[in-house]
């Protein structure tokens, strides 16, 4: 089930990533849903992401190290 979370929360960012209010607004949800282990694959997948988008950047600040 867990795992469902996190492939539907990529899904989810990946559809959002136009606009970085809402990607920063999901990004704060999963940061709340997934599991610790996850936040570590979440945070390479949205760094992939930002390489693309620039101005996702900032949603960064989310996920604390």
């Amino acid at each position: 089930m867990a795992r469902a979370m996190f492939e539907y929360t990529k899904t989810v960012l990946k559809k959002v990533s136009f606009d970085a209010t809402l990607f920063c607004r999901e990004v704060e949800k999963a940061v709340k849903r997934l599991l610790p282990y996850e936040l570590e694959e979440l945070r390479i997948f949205i760094n992939s992401l930002v390489q693309q988008n620039p101005e996702l950047n900032q949603c960064l600040i989310y996920l604390k190290p």
